[in-house]
């Protein structure tokens, strides 16, 4: 899947889907986003917005390095799937159903900025 993604200086990758229109959020900002996440060594899903039925809504600075990096980026109405490194992700610490240095996988969508 990340044969041809765009790989940026901290390792992140991502493919986009669909390309939105307008702004990128600002660190600063809030987004609203659809998301699954899974682990990149099984593709076992520990989260998911759309699971859930009701996308999520938080401060781009308030979130692991490598997720809002995948974000900074996109426009609203993007879709990309984007491969965060353990290291811009929750290294070696882990939390909850992620084991330390896990590689993660996101399926994002970008519904809005606030």
């Amino acid at each position: 899947m990340f044969e041809n993604a765009t790989v940026t200086e901290s390792g992140l990758k991502y493919v986009d889907h669909v390309v939105g229109t307008g702004e990128s959020p600002r660190m600063d900002q809030q987004v609203t986003v659809h998301y699954t996440g899974k682990l990149a060594s099984n593709d076992r899903k520990f989260d998911s917005s759309v699971d859930r039925g009701a996308p999520a809504t938080f401060p781009m600075n308030g979130v692991i390095k490598g997720f809002s990096e995948g974000l900074s980026t996109m426009k609203v109405g993007g879709k990309r799937t984007i491969f965060i490194p353990s290291a811009i992700g929750y290294g070696p610490r882990g939390t909850g159903p992620i084991p330390p240095n896990a590689d993660l996988i996101f399926e994002l969508e970008l519904i809005a900025i606030i």
